[in-house]
């Protein structure tokens, strides 16, 4: 299989993006551009619960959402594998992919999913994400969607203006995600709260209000939810 590096121009930029068709009209395009054959652009609704996701736009077939769900998607974003601006995406394959059910491993083989790259764009400080996937494994252009990154940040920042879309970005207060972030780091209540300067029950506290603000069950949880949605 002749790999499409040696084919694909690079992305010139286009106007900016101020409707749901138009921002649908792009990400073909830049499917065209990195030969990709799915897209899907999908901010987490920690409003709407902390396995929530919303869909801004998508390809993707009707089967391929009910049995892949959003509890797969959020799987793929919380992963690690979610490239930032700038770094070598990295691709997820079904039978690496050990984080999915065996389920969701099929499905992603069944629906045309062989090969997957997550990309974490910023939206005027929300991190939204972009999922390109092909059929066939080793299809995608990776340094093209290297170049297309930036240009899908720019075009759902401009849709969000455009649109009025964007949803609530981050729900904590500064002492509430800095505790989250530290726990996310391995340090227990009593680290936290001398890193912080503050008593371990403040902790606690603003631990408590983290997980009841984002409707989770416990720590983990609201961690979580927190790397999904960028917060931490």
């Amino acid at each position: 299989m002749i790999h499409l590096a040696s084919t694909t121009q690079p992305i010139e930029a286009t106007a900016p993006v101020a409707s749901r068709a138009g921002l649908a009209r792009l990400m073909r395009r830049l499917c065209a551009d990195i030969g990709a054959e799915r897209y899907m652009i999908v901010q987490p609704s920690f409003d709407r619960g902390p396995k929530s996701m919303r869909i801004i736009t998508s390809n993707w077939i009707f089967d391929a959402l009910e049995d892949f769900g959003s509890d797969g998607i959020g799987k793929i974003i919380e992963s690690g594998n979610a490239s930032g601006p700038g770094a070598v995406p990295r691709p997820l394959l079904p039978a690496t992919a050990l984080f999915l059910s065996e389920e969701e491993r099929c499905a992603m083989r069944e629906h045309g999913h062989a090969e997957l790259y997550c990309q974490k764009l910023n939206a005027d400080g929300v991190a939204i994400f972009a999922l390109f996937s092909a059929e066939t494994p080793r299809r995608i252009d990776a340094a093209a969607l290297m170049r297309a990154h930036m240009k899908c940040s720019y075009a759902i920042v401009q849709f969000f203006r455009s649109c009025g879309g964007q949803e609530a970005s981050n729900p904590l207060s500064d002492r509430e995600r800095e505790c989250l972030l530290w726990v996310s780091e391995g340090k227990t209540t009593d680290e936290v709260a001398l890193i912080l300067g503050v008593s371990p029950n403040t902790v606690s506290s603003y631990i408590a209000h983290a997980i009841q603000k984002f409707s989770a069950n416990n720590r983990a949880m609201a961690i979580a939810t927190a790397i999904r949605s960028g917060i931490i």
